[in-house]
C-alpha cells in the first residue's frame, strides 16, 4: 500500500481559483485557492474521523482515494486506492486482503474511472453494499460506507478532486 504524503493543503481545503497566473517563462502557478464555504464543506469529516486520518484524507493526491475500516477485525485500518482496479478478498494475492469467513476469496473490486471511484460486486456469497444496499455496482461518494462480509468501510475521495468538482 502507498502512502500519501503530506502537502502544505489543510484538511478543508476549497475549489481552486480558476485563473492560473504565469510565474514566469512556460511557468504557471498551481497553487489551489479556496472558499469558506468549501472549507467548511471538507472540513465536516465526522466524528469517527480522527486528526491522523484527517490528515491522510487531506493529503490524497488527484485521481486516489481513501478507505478506511469503521467495524470489523481491522478496525482503523487504512487502504489507498490509487490504481485503475483494486480487488477485494480473502485470496492472499487481492490488492486489499481481508481475512475473514464472511468474506469471499475475490469479493469485490474498485475501479478508477478518472477521479471518480466504483465498486462492482464479483458475485460474492454475502455481497457487497453501498450505504446499506445490497448492490452488483455503484459510483462511490465521499463518505459513502462500503460494506464487505463484516468489514464496514468509509469511503473518503481526494479533497484535490473535490475542490474541482465543486468549482465547477
Amino acid at each position: 500500500m502507498a502512502h500519501a504524503e503530506h502537502g502544505d493543503q489543510a484538511a478543508g481545503t476549497t475549489p481552486p481559483d480558476a485563473s492560473a497566473r504565469p510565474d514566469g517563462p512556460g511557468q504557471t502557478d498551481t497553487t489551489l485557492h479556496f472558499t469558506d464555504d468549501f472549507v467548511a464543506q471538507v472540513a465536516s469529516y465526522g466524528p469517527d474521523v480522527s486528526g491522523e486520518e484527517q490528515n491522510a484524507i487531506s493529503a490524497l493526491p488527484s485521481g486516489s482515494a481513501l478507505l478506511v475500516v469503521r467495524r470489523g477485525p481491522n478496525t482503523g485500518a487504512r487502504f489507498l486506492l490509487d490504481s485503475d482496479v483494486t480487488s477485494v478478498g480473502r485470496h492472499h494475492n487481492s490488492d486489499i486482503f481481508l481475512d475473514d469467513v464472511t468474506v469471499s476469496r475475490r469479493h469485490t473490486e474498485f475501479l478508477r474511472h478518472g477521479t471518480a471511484f466504483e465498486i462492482r460486486d464479483l458475485g460474492s456469497l454475502n455481497g457487497t453494499y453501498f450505504d446499506g444496499v445490497r448492490i452488483d455496482s455503484a459510483s462511490l461518494s465521499d463518505g459513502a460506507e462500503v460494506q464487505i462480509g463484516k468489514f464496514r468501510l468509509t469511503f473518503y475521495a481526494s479533497r484535490v478532486d473535490l475542490a474541482r468538482l465543486a468549482s465547477r
